[in-house]
């Protein structure tokens, strides 16, 4: 086994991206972060690859791992073909100990995330690991008909006196994050500048809201879905995915992909209305000090 790092991610993304598109839907995350890297149009936050982590182990075959971490987010992880291979784990965790990289958390899928983490905390007696999300990804290839059809528009600069809390209320129910809005306004009108994010109304009243990211070569992902409480229960979420789905459809992807939270049934069973499938399981785990 060989444990081998980038610092450009131009060359990373030359070396990896065909064994991340063997299971394109199940990797959008890692795929649309070096895609956002290798154009490198955007490096507001956690997206300026000069902060990076990226990493591959070989064997005998080629790569048979990609780890991609972007802080102060997750480390992610794909096992070439989804085949596990405790070796090139321990191949990976001992390099980045020898390189001095230390990760909040972990996030692949399911059999592979429980593997890390259980060779992780053995080499850092230290540290425990949690579950923080448990996960399915879920693809689409057709919006069923009988949804009933939402006009979506573009988010605008009049959306801000609502937007901002918006997203603090999307990151306070999807990652338990404090609901709060930031003094600094550019983040949000970054969002808005995007030109991802759509807005559902009702009557002219604005009600839900969801994003397409992440343009792969065949799929793109569909996610910040979001609807304040007073307007849950109503639909708005249903129709308003089925729309921004069908758009995306529109737009020549052959699929559309979405994570949801197996904690939440409701999320699970409107996607799944809507024609969403299920390819995997994937783990969040968070590594913490003992107490």
């Amino acid at each position: 086994m060989q444990f081998s790092s980038n610092t450009d991610v131009r060359d990373f993304y030359k070396l990896t991206y065909d064994v991340l598109m063997r299971h394109e839907a199940q990797n959008i995350i890692p795929l649309g972060n070096i895609i956002i890297g290798y154009e490198g149009k955007d490096k507001t936050s956690w997206r300026d690859p000069a902060n990076w982590f990226m990493a591959t182990i070989n064997d005998a075959s080629g790569i048979c791992l990609t780890a991609v971490m972007t802080p102060p987010k997750n480390l992610t992880l794909y096992a070439t073909d989804n085949k596990n291979n405790p070796n090139a784990i321990v191949c990976l965790i001992e390099g980045m100990s020898q390189a001095g990289v230390s990760i909040p958390g972990v996030m692949a899928e399911k059999s592979l995330a429980e593997m890390f983490a259980q060779q992780y905390t053995a080499k850092h007696g230290g540290l425990a690991a949690t579950i923080n999300t448990s996960q399915r990804i879920y693809e689409l290839s057709e919006v069923n008909p009988a949804i009933p059809k939402a006009n979506l528009r573009l988010a605008q600069e009049s959306d801000m006196p609502f937007l901002p809390y918006w997203d603090a209320g999307f990151f306070s129910d999807c990652f338990d994050e404090p609901p709060t809005v930031g003094e600094d306004i550019e983040p949000y009108r970054h969002i808005i500048r995007s030109n991802r994010v759509y807005i559902m109304e009702d009557k002219g009243v604005p009600v839900t809201m969801a994003k397409i990211s992440r343009d792969l070569q065949t799929v793109c992902a569909i996610g910040y879905v979001y609807t304040p409480p007073y307007f849950r229960r109503k639909g708005y979420a249903t129709a308003c995915v089925a729309a921004i789905s069908q758009i995306g459809l529109e737009r020549g992807f052959s699929k559309c992909v979405l994570y949801t939270d197996l904690a939440n049934p409701t999320s699970n069973s409107i996607y799944q209305k809507i024609g969403y499938r299920p390819i995997c399981e994937s783990l969040e785990i968070k590594l913490v000090e003992k107490a």
